[in-house]
């Protein structure tokens, strides 16, 4: 019986790190990795510090799944976020969004 949770506990882990690995690549395929990076700040802010300051509010996956797609400014410094429409649709940007918010 133990064996058996085991397996079912590891198969499970591989399911969640294949789909945070999956986003992770997504993101890396519309070039989101050009300014942003899990951990740490280069253009824009770091994935972790995005899913810290919008963790708990009702409507962040639909507010920055509108950054993501139309662009914005003025909430992590000086240099906007560029507009993503017609490099990313509105469901990859929500899949991407989603996978931010689930960083920690």
């Amino acid at each position: 019986m133990k064996y058996l949770l085991l397996i079912a506990t590891l198969v499970a882990g591989s399911a969640i790190s294949a789909e945070a690995m999956a986003n992770a690549q997504l993101a890396k395929s519309k070039n989101c990795m050009a300014c942003h990076s899990v951990d740490a700040k280069i253009v824009g802010p770091a994935f972790k510090e995005v899913a810290k300051k919008y963790a708990g509010q009702k409507d962040a996956e639909a507010k920055l799944t509108q950054k993501v797609l139309n662009g914005g400014g003025g909430v992590w410094g000086a240099v906007p976020m560029p507009a993503n429409k017609g490099q990313v649709s509105e469901a990859e940007a929500r899949e991407l969004v989603k996978w931010v918010l689930t960083l920690k």
